[in-house]
């Protein structure tokens, strides 16, 4: 499956959950799909916590 695929699988689905189930489940299917996201990524070594923190704390100075 390409990366355009499982985006319009993902983006179906959350538009699904919202006809469904109303914006309030949409909203928390897509916060829980995005928090997995980001363990992936940092599990995977793709990203750092302390590479996040540095970013939190540095959007905050400016």
């Amino acid at each position: 499956m390409s990366r355009q695929q499982f985006g319009f699988v993902a983006g179906f689905l959350i538009a699904a959950v919202w006809a469904i189930a109303g914006f309030g489940a949409a909203a928390g299917a897509l916060l829980a799909g995005l928090v997995g996201w980001l363990v992936v990524r940092v599990i995977d070594g793709d990203i750092t916590v302390g590479g996040l923190a540095d970013r939190a704390s540095a959007s905050r100075r400016q």
